[in-house]
């Protein structure tokens, strides 16, 4: 199990996928809103000039020394929803991102969202 305590150490390390291959540098987690537990990461790829922040899965995610590597294979990954490095996302959009993987989606009791960023 990924503590929240470990996130603060993962900023800015690369991010491989099962093979090994890079997939981007990490950006930010977020949190299950329901367990305080790390969820989702944030991936920045792309061009210098033209970056943006892919969403992954942090289930089974394995720190390693300089990197982090995710349970899921960089062609879904790359393919996964995004935003643009200084927006934020959007409610509406958070149940796009656990389809594109296969995961359940589930809003709170009282409609809140399921990720939070911290």
């Amino acid at each position: 199990m990924i503590h929240a305590a470990d996130v603060r150490e993962w900023r800015s390390l690369d991010v491989i996928d099962t093979e090994g291959h890079k997939v981007g540098v990490l950006e930010a987690v977020y949190v299950d809103t329901a367990t305080d537990e790390p969820a989702m990461a944030t991936v920045r790829t792309g061009l210098p000039t033209r970056h943006r922040l892919i969403f992954v899965p942090l289930a089974d995610a394995i720190a390693g020394p300089g990197y982090l590597k995710v349970t899921y294979a960089k062609a879904l990954v790359k393919t996964a929803p995004s935003i643009g490095t200084d927006d934020v996302l959007p409610a509406g959009d958070e149940e796009a991102i656990f389809e594109h993987y296969g995961l359940p989606y589930e809003h709170g009791a009282a409609g809140e969202r399921q990720l939070a960023r911290r």
